[in-house]
């Protein structure tokens, strides 16, 4: 009899799970890209999924949603199954049910190091921090095979919560394509360039702030910021900046379009996670073709080289070098437009 460990030793990814019935879990709601990401790759190997997810916009209601269900499950009726976004809240739970066919899981965060070393709500050798890590240790030690978003991450989960490198497997994002794609724009008067995000501190805002800082008497540059950033950090200069605090996606996509840079980060330098994580915009930059600057880390490099077009780097936690970057991008600009005169 094939031992549990050995189960999805064939499977060295998501593609490689072929005309198989699947059970797909997810707290997340249920039209979260990485979840319908994952789900269509299912199906489009042949596989039979069964998805207990929510739609409902509240947490709570949504994880007892998908309990009631697991509740109900008969995994006899399956042949695998994949426990998508927060797999922590349903392996402690229902791992030993799951268990019963082999599982794979998207350890897409860790609880651990995003509440104690990103956020830093609590301090890692807290008793909340501990309980966070062991609860992190213990869903990966009951997953068959564990998909994570970069290779920088996984190798970081396999070292600090002790989970076999044979285990892991790359699935990088993707963007919306029914809502970013490449288009037309009109030329600007000014050099926009343009960040969105929810601030978050692996972001490296800061450093954002700071580069517009050192920029705002330098005439013909016009920065566009879309978050919550708040009044108290809102720049002032002779450059035009525009502040806007939200936007649906489809508005988003055309502000995008109308750049002429994007600013894809991560900025920060003192948060680790920002150095092993490839920042979802710029997934979405690149599926609109839009020149882009990119956070100098090993994780950006897994898909991204200064040899492609419209692609940059910069030092993380500089916000002279980000400035310095944005004139000489700007400098290219100019110069491709008098040679094409």
């Amino acid at each position: 009899m094939m031992k549990k460990t050995d189960r999805l030793k064939k499977i060295n990814s998501i593609n490689d799970i072929k005309n198989k019935k699947v059970l797909y879990i997810a707290t997340k709601n249920s039209d979260y890209l990485r979840l319908t990401q994952e789900v269509r790759i299912l199906r489009e190997n042949g596989c039979e999924v069964t998805e207990i997810v929510s739609p409902s916009k509240s947490y709570p209601k949504r994880l007892i949603y998908v309990f009631r269900k697991l509740l109900c499950v008969r995994m006899k009726n399956y042949d695998i199954s994949f426990v998508g976004f927060a797999p922590q809240l349903v392996m402690p739970v229902f791992g030993r049910k799951l268990r019963k066919k082999p599982v794979m899981e998207d350890f897409f965060i860790s609880m651990y190091d995003t509440l104690c070393c990103d956020r830093k709500k609590f301090r890692p050798r807290s008793l909340i921090g501990r309980l966070l890590h062991r609860i992190d240790t213990k869903t990966l030690a009951m997953a068959d095979k564990v998909v994570c978003d970069t290779k920088a991450h996984g190798e970081f989960f396999c070292r600090e919560f002790d989970c076999p490198l044979s285990k892991m497997t790359t699935l990088y994002l993707e963007a919306d394509s029914d809502i970013y794609y490449p288009r037309e724009a009109a030329e600007n008067k000014e050099f926009t360039v343009l960040y969105f995000g929810s601030v978050l501190p692996l972001q490296g805002v800061s450093v954002i702030l700071d580069a517009i800082d050192l920029l705002k008497d330098e005439q013909g540059i016009r920065f566009v910021f879309i978050g919550p950033l708040g009044r108290d950090n809102v720049r002032k200069g002779e450059n035009i900046t525009e502040y806007i605090q939200w936007l649906p996606q489809d508005q988003l996509a055309e502000k995008i379009a109308q750049a002429d840079l994007c600013l894809a980060g991560h900025f920060s330098s003192d948060i680790m996670k920002a150095k092993r994580t490839i920042p979802g915009k710029a997934y979405i930059y690149r599926a609109m073709n839009k020149p882009m600057i990119l956070g100098n880390n090993n994780a950006t490099h897994e898909l991204y080289s200064e040899n492609q077009d419209g692609i940059y780097f910069v030092k993380m936690g500089d916000p002279r070098a980000l400035a310095e970057l944005i004139l000489r991008i700007r400098g290219q600009k100019e110069e491709k437009h008098e040679k094409d005169r």
